[in-house]
């Protein structure tokens, strides 16, 4: 036998000596389950493969691990037995992956059999009935040997081995039991050889075959590769991109139809997970974009399905409501909030002429925000509110920043919306999606206006970007930026001219290149500034974004409560400003209280509007 290599620990895994009361309530169903059906002593080992009888019958095993990676064990999920006809699904798959769809079908068919799973009996046109019965299986091997020749086993073990997650080894007791024994397998090889369907060296073709069923495995191992199946073909435990998803769908098909043995129909109206057992007790499930399960009991039915492992697939899908047909969402859901900016908007503070700008022409700009997980009817029901009332904006955003997955089917339907949209005049702005994603790719092939098309990685710089749009539009950027009087600050309204002089007197003219911070978190708040020209961000030390800043406005200004600054300010462009120190500020005051009272009720009311505007947008995500 192959060294076996060790067993990873997961930090997910839960314990299995773990105090019941503790644990998940799924790990304790799945331990009542191991409790349960332990005592079931109903079928027999395997003994036509001589080897296999050599199987400690009380083993019982139980692994599940969902699509984020989180992985419970029960029972003997530990121990080492070979894959035996579980590999077909896998190897199924790499098929597919290595000589293509087309090539795969013209070799092998996809229509249950109704036999047993060793039968000699081919199609009307002499082809395998499918890959999940023997004469499918050597067929697959057959394809992958035309290509790899002599290392078409160990691309078979690598594969597998990518599946779990782990290197896996082989029994070469088992696998040579099986040369020994596998007369019918040679049968039904030469048969495919008289047909065509096997290239070449039938003994070689058969070799490979007999040894990618005395691969080792665990209960765990099938968990992760049911997992991996759910998980559109990357594996949740390592990250790896194991099989590409258009042939997960492919594998999981014959999975459902013929994966049972001639137990298929009875598996799926009764459990309805795509599944695949094998002789040498496993049975692997894999329920899409949910959980992948694997279970071990030598113990086999008439059908050569393990009976232990029967018993906890049926109690799972029953317990939970699992069937893979009985599924029930409301496409609703994934709109968690439209609006558009009226009483909203970006974290960038406007001028006056800018924002009352905005606020006339608040409609232009509608944004959408989407959630969970979106599929084709999701979408189709985001493309219909859009074509509903009220009428589109010009400018929509589209926020994915809550969406962990979008299947192609919805990107397509997306894309070709905004194509419709862009010939209308509107320009979709999508934000939350990375440039390289291949949902980006996706929806922007299917986008006929690529002009009417932008993307931004947060969704206050795409609002601030529409924004800058709107009031592009409307002639807001034709006014100076520049602003050289301090009687446009608002902190300094209803000031006098005497007393805004006096003030200036007591600042000092600042100048600042792009990108450099000006204020830095956690010193002495001793001035505030007054910017004249150029733009300004107010940021946390992490980097997160509180407001931008343009002419007219200051900052700093909560110096006047605050002893330390509590965020920095950097310079988005050059930046000319007055800063007024505060130890003058506080002398000068003293002198002129008055003054001191009407910036006190101006600070006031900066840190009202800005109260409104946070409450504003926490009463609308709360109405969705």
């Amino acid at each position: 036998m192959d060294a076996q290599v060790t067993r990873p620990t997961s930090a997910n895994s839960q314990t299995r000596n773990a105090g019941y009361a503790t644990q998940p309530p799924l790990q304790r169903f799945l331990a009542s389950c191991h409790e349960e059906f332990k005592a079931d002593d109903s079928g027999n080992v395997a003994d036509y493969i001589p080897e296999l009888k050599r199987a400690d019958p009380s083993h019982f095993g139980i692994a599940l691990v969902t699509i984020d990676g989180h992985i419970y064990e029960v029972g003997d999920s530990a121990v080492p037995f070979t894959i035996q006809s579980v590999s077909k699904a896998f190897v199924f798959a790499l098929a597919l992956e290595m000589v293509g769809e087309e090539r795969v079908a013209a070799t092998i068919g996809v229509e249950p059999s109704g036999e047993a799973f060793n039968s000699i009996r081919l199609t009307s046109d002499n082809r395998p009935f499918n890959p999940m019965v023997n004469a499918g299986a050597i067929a697959c091997s057959g394809l992958i040997h035309e290509v790899d020749g002599a290392d078409a086993f160990e691309r078979i073990r690598e594969k597998l081995s990518q599946f779990a997650g782990r290197q896996l080894g082989v029994d070469d007791a088992v696998h040579q039991s099986e040369v020994i024994t596998g007369n019918r397998n040679r049968a039904i090889a030469w048969l495919l050889r008289n047909y065509s369907v096997i290239q070449g060296d039938v003994d070689a073709v058969l070799d490979t075959y007999f040894r990618q069923c005395a691969v080792l495995v665990t209960a765990r191992d099938l968990a992760v590769m049911a997992a991996t199946l759910a998980n559109r073909g990357i594996n949740p435990v390592t990250g790896v991109q194991v099989i590409a998803p258009n042939v997960v769908a492919r594998t999981l098909s014959v999975m459902t139809s013929s994966g049972m043995y001639d137990y298929a129909g009875e598996w799926v109206y009764r459990v309805g997970m795509p599944a695949k057992s094998g002789v040498g007790g496993g049975i692997v499930a894999a329920l899409p974009s949910q959980i992948g399960l694997g279970t071990f009991s030598p113990r086999l039915d008439s059908h050569g399905n393990s009976a232990r492992g029967l018993k906890v697939c049926e109690a799972l899908s029953s317990r939970f409501d699992l069937h893979m047909l009985n599924r029930s969402a409301d496409v609703r859901t994934c709109v968690i909030a439209d609006y558009d900016l009226f009483g909203i908007s970006s974290r960038r503070s406007r001028q006056p002429h800018e924002q009352q700008i905005l606020d006339e022409h608040h409609s232009d700009i509608r944004v959408i925000e989407l959630v969970g997980a979106l599929n084709f009817a999701a979408i189709d029901y985001v493309t219909r509110r859009l074509a509903g009332e009220p009428p589109n904006a010009p400018l929509l955003v589209l926020d994915f920043r809550r969406v962990p997955d979008l299947t192609s089917a919805g990107a397509q339907l997306l894309g070709e919306n905004l194509t419709i949209l862009g010939n209308a005049g509107v320009t979709a702005i999508l934000t939350g999606i990375e440039a390289t994603s291949a949902v980006w790719l996706a929806i922007r092939a299917r986008t006929g206006e690529p002009h009417r098309l932008r993307r931004f990685a947060l969704l206050d710089e795409a609002i601030e970007w529409a924004e800058d749009q709107i009031v592009y539009r409307y002639g807001g950027f034709t006014v100076s930026k520049e602003t050289s009087h301090l009687g446009e600050q608002a902190l300094l309204a209803e000031l006098t001219p005497d007393e805004i002089a006096a003030l200036a007197d007591l600042s000092t003219a600042r100048r600042y290149e792009a990108g450099q911070r000006i204020i830095s978190a956690g010193e002495p708040a001793n001035s505030l500034f007054f910017l004249q020209n150029g733009m300004v961000s107010v940021k946390l030390p992490s980097g997160v974004r509180l407001a931008s800043l343009g002419p007219g406005m200051e900052f700093g200004e909560m110096a006047i409560i605050e002893q330390r600054r509590s965020a920095d300010v950097w310079a988005d462009t050059q930046v000319k400003c007055l800063e007024l120190p505060l130890d003058s500020f506080a002398d000068y005051r003293q002198l002129h209280p008055q003054i001191a009272m009407k910036i006190m009720r101006n600070l006031s009311a900066l840190l009202a509007r800005r109260l409104i505007l946070a409450n504003a947008k926490v009463d609308l995500l709360s109405a969705y």
